[in-house]
């Protein structure tokens, strides 16, 4: 890589002098304007500065000491074409249009000159309201151009790419020349929220839409603290959660948890059940359908003993339907489900099978926070096959990273239901919220 330093009287000589000795493909790296050095800090004139930067062509000879070298390169390469060009060419496009209206400028005010000249050789006046209203149209023009490349960089490299936001080569506060202070406070503290979210888990998608939110709240930004309260203000709005199980006034509600094994989903059925039993005194029926795990009915007969509320087995959609028309005096019935693999759908077809009832049942999706991100998104789409309404999730106590939370809500739109956390009946659950997601995600739970 070619880095030079240019300096000129002003932004558009100092453009035209990086383009033509690197090129256009060069690229800014910072730009500062400053006062030469003068007598006794008089009669000094501001100069720009601007250190650009260009990609050689790589030498074929290359030291076998430079081998690790030229593999750093070729990674930063590729990231930069994978992620960084649609911006490049975006912020290129952008400084193109602000030339353009700079070469406009100028030759408007040389054309308008002579005119000028001529005018008050015949004794006559000036009349500068042409000639200033064209100016103050190109200069308007030229700082509304400034702003865009500003929320460009902004949005795109400080949202979108987290992790490289304290490199002061891709800091939008350096690549954006016409930054005022305030605006590289504000991009400051962005940056270091955006890797806070990125620490947490969220992708670059989530990141971008939370980010959004906080720079379109039009609330002023004077500090990191500032931004935080906004990113706890954004989540809650952005994260949609159903809340508690609503039951209906007139007839019974009926909610099955389905989800993988291993999830929890007999345990969160006891607590819901010991939830709305003991807390709200709803009349309660618990189903499982669950006959294939050893111990499963036997876990949920002891802890419908302990709460004293009846319990149904099914194993055929006449069972279940026939278990459900048997409890249509109660307030809630919970059905418990036999965990399964999302990767075996002729399973998840058959769970769809027993579900399709003619009665109407409100199915959550139970997900374990503990599960790696990638897993997650197979098994919501495994489990699409399925009426999914709500996600759900458990083991909270034993994840450290909570931003999967965060984008399978965004990506898929489904709403949280609850968060489990420990084996406790009935204490170690509560309904989702927002607010909730916003201190798991800043570290304050």
């Amino acid at each position: 890589m070619q880095t030079r330093t240019f300096q000129a009287v002003n932004m558009a000589e100092a453009m035209q002098l990086v383009k033509a000795e690197l090129g256009p493909d060069a690229m800014i790296i910072s730009s500062r304007k400053e006062r030469r050095k003068g007598l006794l800090g008089f009669f000094t004139k501001p100069v720009f500065r601007i250190v650009a930067t260009v990609d050689t062509a790589p030498q074929r000879n290359v030291a076998h000491y430079r081998e690790t070298v030229g593999r750093e390169e070729t990674t930063r390469d590729e990231f930069r074409n994978a992620m960084l060009e649609p911006l490049a060419r975006e912020l290129k496009e952008l400084r193109e249009r602000v030339d353009s209206l700079l070469v406009k400028e100028s030759s408007t005010r040389q054309e308008s000159a002579p005119a000028a000249t001529a005018t008050r050789s015949e004794g006559g006046d000036v009349a500068p309201g042409k000639d200033f209203s064209q100016r103050e149209e190109a200069n308007s023009e030229i700082l509304e151009l400034k702003k865009l490349l500003l929320e460009s960089v902004q949005g795109e490299t400080v949202g979108a790419f987290p992790g490289f936001s304290r490199d002061p080569r891709v800091t939008a506060g350096n690549l954006a020349c016409a930054a005022t202070d305030l605006s590289k406070k504000e991009t400051a503290s962005l940056a270091r929220v955006s890797a806070t979210l990125h620490e947490a888990g969220l992708v670059e998608a989530s990141i971008h839409v939370l980010l959004e939110k906080v720079k379109s709240s039009g609330k002023q930004i004077d500090g990191e603290e500032d931004l935080r309260g906004l990113l706890k203000e954004s989540l809650d709005a952005t994260i949609k959660c159903s809340g508690p199980i609503r039951l209906k006034k007139n007839g019974t509600k009926i909610v099955a948890l389905v989800g993988p094994t291993g999830v929890g989903k007999t345990t969160t059925i006891a607590k819901l059940a010991a939830l709305y039993t003991i807390g709200r005194k709803a009349k309660i029926a618990l189903v499982t359908i669950d006959t294939f795990r050893v111990g499963a009915v036997e876990q949920l007969k002891t802890y419908s003993k302990i709460m004293g509320v009846p319990l149904e087995v099914a194993s055929t959609p006449k069972e279940l339907e026939k278990a459900l028309a048997a409890h249509t005096d109660k307030d809630l019935v919970l059905i418990d489900t036999v965990g399964r693999s999302p990767k075996d759908k002729d399973t998840i077809e058959g769970l769809r099978s027993m579900l399709d009832s003619s009665f109407t049942i409100e199915t959550h999706l139970c997900v374990a926070a503990t599960t790696r991100e990638r897993e997650l998104r197979g098994i919501v789409e495994s489990f699409g096959a399925l009426p999914i309404s709500r996600l759900l999730f458990t083991k909270l106590d034993e994840s450290s990273s909570f931003g999967s939370i965060v984008n399978l809500q965004i990506e898929n739109k489904l709403p949280l239901s609850y968060f489990t956390r420990g084996q406790r009946v009935p204490e170690d659950i509560e309904p989702a919220s927002g607010k909730k997601v916003a201190e798991l995600i800043l570290g304050e739970y």
